[in-house]
């Protein structure tokens, strides 16, 4: 079976992580990680265009097999959370469509769920469990990177791939 590559976006409007991996004989690999910043002096359109374009950059230049994102939620507390993540969010989906790549959006509980077996874990706990299962020698920080791997794990286990 050909490598699958997976990119998993943790989309957010001040940061949005990302994380690409591959999957290996028996296992995945980190391939790329990062978070995509954004100024918040900026106005909301000049924040939208640096996340397209950075994830634009990364789909050219690694075309991965499908793009895993975090589902929309919200919290009643928070409502204006949910609005700008939907924003950041959909960026991510046009950078994909432009790239005929195929987006899969899971929800929070999902992914904890695939990583930790606990679809209501820590943040501690997902960055310790996506670190053991990629083999990682320190845990993936910031927690925006660790949610772009745990994505990227779970869309990978969905599409075929073994998480350990």
């Amino acid at each position: 079976m050909p490598s699958l590559r997976v990119l998993g976006i943790d989309p957010g409007l001040v940061a949005t992580g990302y994380a690409l991996i591959a999957s290996g004989p028996g296992h995945a690999v980190v391939v790329d990680s990062g978070v995509v910043d954004t100024a918040s002096d900026l106005p909301l359109d000049a924040r939208l265009r640096t996340i397209y374009d950075d994830v634009h950059r990364l789909l050219a230049s690694h075309t991965p097999s499908v793009l895993v994102l975090e589902d929309l939620y919200t919290e009643y507390r928070f409502p204006r959370t949910a609005l700008l993540m939907a924003h950041a969010r959909g960026v991510v989906c046009l950078a994909a469509r432009q790239h005929d790549v195929r987006v899969l959006a899971l929800s929070p509980a999902e992914v904890k769920r695939a990583v930790t077996a606990n679809g209501a874990a820590s943040k501690e706990q997902v960055q310790r469990s996506v670190g053991r299962l990629l083999g990682l020698a320190r845990l993936p920080t910031p927690s925006h990177v660790a949610d772009a791997l745990a994505l990227a794990l779970t869309g990978l286990s969905r599409l075929g791939g073994r998480l350990a």
